[in-house]
C-alpha cells in the first residue's frame, strides 16, 4: 500500500473506532449490558488494528504520525484503559455503572479529539493545541458526569457543619484544570508567528542591501542575436473555442491563449504589458525561465500590480532553449482560470529545425469543465507525411495534473519543463502524468497511419495527425495503460554538485488545517502547519546548495514550484532516481509522497515557493526564497504575491 492509501485507512479506522466507543457508551447508558460488551470488545479492538495502522505510517515518517504518537494514541490509551476497567463493574448503587458510562464515552471524546487535531491542527504539533484539546475532553467528561452520575448528598462533619459533596469538589477541580489548560493552550496560539527563516541561517543580513527593483534584465541581446519585441493588452473578451462555443474570458490582446512568444537562444524579449480593463490588475510571470528577479512578475515582491491603464515592461535574455509558458501572477487562481496565459518558446541557435518538421505547441486548458488542446490555429486536425520528424510541446496550464497518452506510434521524451533528458530511450503503450505548470516534448517520426493525443483517456477529444491516409487512428482505452517513471526514464549522467553536501536544508510539510491567510481565520492548504503570509521564509546565499524535503501529509496533490530556479529531483518516498538527471520547474508531491530536491542558489532575489495548484497558493501553501541582502520595496502585502 502507498502512504496515501495508509492515510486514508488510518482515518477510516479513527472513524470505526469513534463510532464503537460512543456505541458502547450510549448501550452502557441504556442498560443495554449484551449491546454495550459487544460494542466495548469492537471499540477495543478497533483502537488495536488503530495503533498497527499508526506504526505503518510512523515507518513512511515521523511527518505522519507527530500528532498521533505524541496526544492521540495516548489520550486514547489511558481513557480506554480507563472505561474498560469501570464499564467492567457491576455497580449496584455505587456509581459503578455511572463511572462505567463516563469513562467509555470520554473515550469515545478522545478517539473524537484526536481525529480532530489531525484534521485541523496537523503538523507540527504545539503545545498550545495539545493543551487545549485535552481541556476540551475533560470539559466533556465533567459535563458527562453532571448529567448521567447519580447525585451524592453533602455529608455534615461533627460540629453539624455540611462539608463540600465529593461530585461538587470534582467538579470545581476538573473545572479549574479543563480552564487553566484551555486558557494557557489559547495564550499560547497567540504567540507571534517566527520570525527568523527556517532551515538556519543568519537572521540577519551581513551583507550589503540589494533591492529587487536593481535586479533587472539586460539592455542588448547576446552577440548575434536581436530584440524580440511584443505588446500584451490585458483585458476582457469574448472568444470562440475550437468547438465553436463562445467563452468571457480574461485574454491577453483578445485571445485565449496569448499571443505566442518565440525566440532564438540569445535573443532579447522586451514585452510591454497593458492593462485595458481588469480591475484587480495583472502581471506577467515566466513560467520556469529563470529570468532575473525584478522581470519575475511577483507583485508586492518584485513589482506592484499592473493597474488599469497603467503599463510595465518586462525585458530578459533568452539563454534557456525548451518550452515555457507565461501568466498572470495576481489574483491567478482566478485570472489563469479565466484565459490570463500564453506559450513561451525557444529554440537552440546551434540546431536548426529538420526540413518540413511538424512542431506543434499545445496548452492544455479546462474551460468550464470541457478540455480544450489546440495549437495557435485552434486546429485539433493536422497534416504530418509520413517520415516527418514531429515535436508536440504539451504545457499543462490548469491547476490540476493531466494525463496523456500518444496512440499510434512509438516516441521519446525529449525534454521535460523545457530541459533535454539525457539520451531518451523509445517507449509506447505508456501514460503520461503531467502536473500542473509542467512541459513535457514528446518527439517521434510519423508512422504511415495516424496518431492520436489522448488526454485524460477521453477517446474522442484531444489531437490527431494524419499522413497520407486520413483514416482515423484506432484507439485502445487507455486507463489501464502503466504511468512512465520519469525517474527512472533515460540515461544516468553526472550532476554539477553534490546534494549530500548541502548548505541549507529545508523540510516543507504540505497539509490542511485551521491557519490565517492574509489576516483572516480559514480551513487553509498549510506549510509546516501556517499559512501565507505567516509561514517563516527561506533563507539562503548566493553560492549555496539547497536541499528541499517535500512531504505531503494531505489527501490532494500539491504541484511544488520554486520560482527563478530549475530543481534536480534527488528521490521519490526514499527512492533514488536513477534515470536521466531530472531538472524540473513543477513537481507532483500526491497524497503520503515524500520527496528530495535540490538546487544551487545562482539567482539572486526574492522568489515564490509554492503549489501551482493555483486556488491551494490562494488558500495558504506559498512562502519565500529570500537570498540574504535582498530586499524589495513592494511591501510584499498580503495576497498580492498570489
Amino acid at each position: 500500500m502507498t502512504t496515501g492509501q495508509w492515510i486514508i485507512l488510518d482515518h477510516v479506522v479513527a472513524l470505526l473506532g469513534i463510532a464503537t466507543w460512543f456505541a458502547a457508551g450510549v448501550a452502557l447508558a441504556l442498560r443495554r449490558t449484551r449491546l454495550a460488551f459487544a460494542a466495548l470488545v469492537a471499540a477495543v479492538l478497533v483502537t488495536l488494528v488503530r495503533m498497527v495502522t499508526v506504526v505503518m505510517l510512523a515507518a513512511r515518517g515521523w511527518w505522519f504520525v507527530q500528532e498521533k504518537v505524541l496526544l492521540g494514541l495516548p489520550m486514547l490509551g489511558v481513557a480506554g484503559a480507563g472505561a474498560v476497567l469501570l464499564a467492567a463493574r457491576r455497580g449496584r448503587g455505587d456509581g459503578g455503572s455511572a463511572g462505567g458510562v463516563v469513562s467509555v464515552l470520554t473515550t469515545a471524546y478522545a478517539a473524537l479529539a484526536g481525529l480532530v487535531v489531525t484534521v485541523l491542527a496537523g503538523y507540527p504539533l504545539t503545545l498550545s493545541t495539545a493543551l487545549i484539546t485535552i481541556s476540551l475532553v475533560c470539559a466533556g467528561a465533567l459535563l458527562t458526569a453532571r448529567v448521567v452520575a447519580p447525585p451524592i448528598e453533602n455529608t455534615a462533619d461533627s460540629e453539624g457543619r455540611r462539608g463540600i459533596s465529593r461530585r461538587r469538589f470534582i467538579g470545581w477541580t476538573g473545572g479549574a484544570v479543563a480552564v487553566t489548560a484551555a486558557g494557557a493552550g489559547a495564550g499560547l496560539s497567540f504567540l507571534p508567528a517566527e520570525s527568523e527563516a527556517i532551515g538556519g541561517g543568519p537572521g540577519r543580513s551581513s551583507r550589503a542591501a540589494v533591492s529587487v527593483a536593481d535586479l533587472r534584465g539586460p539592455g542588448s541581446p547576446a552577440p548575434g542575436g536581436t530584440v524580440r519585441r511584443a505588446v500584451l493588452t490585458a483585458k476582457k473578451a469574448t472568444v470562440r473555442l475550437p468547438s465553436g462555443r463562445e467563452i468571457h474570458a480574461w485574454t491577453y490582446n483578445g485571445e485565449v491563449p496569448g499571443p505566442a512568444i518565440t525566440a532564438t537562444r540569445g535573443d532579447l524579449i522586451e514585452v510591454r504589458l497593458r492593462n485595458a480593463d481588469i480591475d484587480d490588475g495583472v502581471t506577467l510571470h515566466w513560467h520556469g525561465y529563470d529570468v532575473p528577479c525584478g522581470e519575475d512578475g511577483a507583485p508586492g515582491v518584485t513589482q506592484l500590480a499592473v493597474r488599469p491603464g497603467a503599463d510595465f515592461v518586462y525585458r530578459f535574455r533568452a539563454d534557456q532553449a525548451g518550452t515555457y509558458w507565461y501568466h498572470t501572477h495576481h489574483a491567478s487562481h482566478l485570472g489563469v482560470r479565466n484565459g490570463l496565459y500564453g506559450t513561451l518558446v525557444v529554440t537552440p541557435r546551434d540546431r536548426q529545425p529538420a526540413d518540413g518538421q511538424v512542431d506543434l505547441t499545445l496548452p492544455v486548458h479546462t474551460f468550464g469543465g470541457t478540455v480544450v488542446i489546440a495549437g495557435r490555429d485552434g486546429r485539433t486536425e493536422h497534416l504530418a507525411p509520413p517520415g516527418t520528424p514531429v515535436r508536440l510541446r504539451l504545457i499543462n496550464t490548469d491547476s490540476d495534473p493531466h494525463r496523456f497518452v500518444l496512440a499510434g506510434t512509438p516516441f521519446r521524451m525529449a525534454a521535460v519543463d523545457g530541459r533535454d533528458l539525457n539520451q531518451p530511450g523509445e517507449v509506447s503503450g505508456v501514460a503520461l502524468h503531467l502536473p500542473a505548470g509542467g512541459r513535457y516534448d514528446l518527439v517521434f517520426l510519423m508512422p504511415d497511419t495516424s496518431v492520436a493525443l489522448v488526454v485524460d483517456d477521453d477517446r474522442d477529444g484531444g489531437l490527431r495527425l494524419h499522413g497520407d491516409d486520413p483514416g482515423e487512428a484506432r484507439i485502445e482505452d487507455t486507463s489501464g495503460l502503466p504511468e512512465l517513471d520519469l525517474l527512472r526514464y533515460g540515461t544516468p549522467a553526472a550532476v554539477p554538485f553534490d546534494a549530500r553536501d548541502a548548505d541549507r536544508h529545508f523540510t516543507m510539510v504540505l497539509d490542511r488545517g485551521a491557519a490565517m491567510v492574509d489576516g483572516q481565520p480559514a480551513y487553509a492548504h498549510t506549510v509546516n502547519g501556517r499559512g501565507h503570509p505567516s509561514i517563516p521564509g527561506q533563507l539562503v546565499a548566493k553560492g549555496d546548495i539547497v536541499r528541499f524535503t517535500v512531504v505531503n501529509r494531505s489527501l490532494e496533490t500539491h504541484p511544488w514550484h520554486l520560482h527563478g530556479h530549475p530543481v534536480l529531483i534527488l528521490s521519490r518516498d526514499g527512492t533514488p532516481s536513477t534515470g536521466s538527471p531530472l531538472w524540473v520547474d513543477t513537481f507532483d508531491v500526491r497524497p503520503g509522497e515524500t520527496w528530495e530536491v535540490a538546487f544551487r542558489a545562482a539567482n539572486p532575489g526574492i522568489w515564490m515557493n509554492h503549489c501551482h495548484n493555483l486556488p491551494h497558493a490562494h488558500q495558504g501553501m506559498m512562502l519565500r526564497l529570500h537570498y540574504d541582502g535582498v530586499t524589495t520595496p513592494f511591501g510584499g502585502s498580503p495576497g498580492h504575491g498570489h
